[in-house]
């Protein structure tokens, strides 16, 4: 495998890549579709519809179209509850808040790139503190389309100013690795919800349990201090 000499930016997902949140989104997921009368497992919510919109989700959960209020009134149920669920929970996965730093150090440009709505942006990336340390946080309202549709990454790399060749997306989820190849993009997974056999069969170039674990052939391309 053949790398760019220099990666100038660094994408990140949110859920499952910053924070180890997805079990509490799968719980939220199978509550809704258990009142629905659906019967859906947490495994599907976390290998078909991780980084997909609720809008793409929720048609295909019941197999049909709804309207704009129905879509509106059950996304608003599922992530209610899932905030309930995982603030008692909240804290950054191993290693990204010094992977982060070290990053901005050498200069990198860095972007969030995510499906999560904006009351769920706000439980992270406010709880922890973390949204000044990125130039702009990209949202699923800004794109037609969710992950595995590369829209999201590519959005991300124009506000960087940045080729999709120079940047690097960390993920967690099939759909985002989808996303971050289909964008051109070096995609790592992050193997908090799947296992790093599934994700580099999806197309990780790399695959990392955390952020204090994350391969040098990678890092040595990413931490470059810029020339004073």
């Amino acid at each position: 495998m053949t790398l760019p000499a220099l990666l100038h930016a660094a994408i990140f997902d949110m859920d499952g890549t910053l924070v180890d949140n997805m079990r509490y989104h799968s719980e939220a997921w199978v509550a809704l579709s258990r009142r629905l009368g659906i019967d859906a497992t947490a495994e599907r919510f976390e290998r078909e519809f991780a980084g997909k919109k609720n809008d793409e989700i929720l048609p295909l959960l019941l197999g049909r179209p709804l309207t704009a209020e129905e879509l509106s009134l059950l996304a608003e149920e599922k992530e209610s509850h899932y905030r309930r669920l995982y603030s008692p929970h909240l804290s950054l996965i191993r290693g990204a808040e010094a992977f982060i730093a070290r990053l901005r150090g050498a200069g990198a440009r860095l972007a969030i790139a995510t499906a999560a709505p904006p009351e769920n942006r706000t439980l992270v990336l406010d709880g922890l503190g973390v949204r000044s340390l990125f130039s702009r946080v990209v949202g699923a309202e800004e794109v037609v389309r969710g992950k595995p549709a590369p829209d999201i990454f590519l959005a991300a790399a124009r506000f960087l100013e940045v080729e999709p060749s120079a940047c690097v997306v960390f993920e967690d989820a099939i759909n985002g690795i989808l996303a971050a190849r289909a964008a051109g993009m070096i995609a790592v997974g992050i193997t908090s919800t799947t296992p790093p056999e599934v994700l580099r069969e999806a197309g990780a170039h790399f695959v990392a349990p955390d952020f204090a674990t994350l391969p040098p052939e990678l890092e040595a391309r990413l931490l470059v201090t810029p020339t004073r």
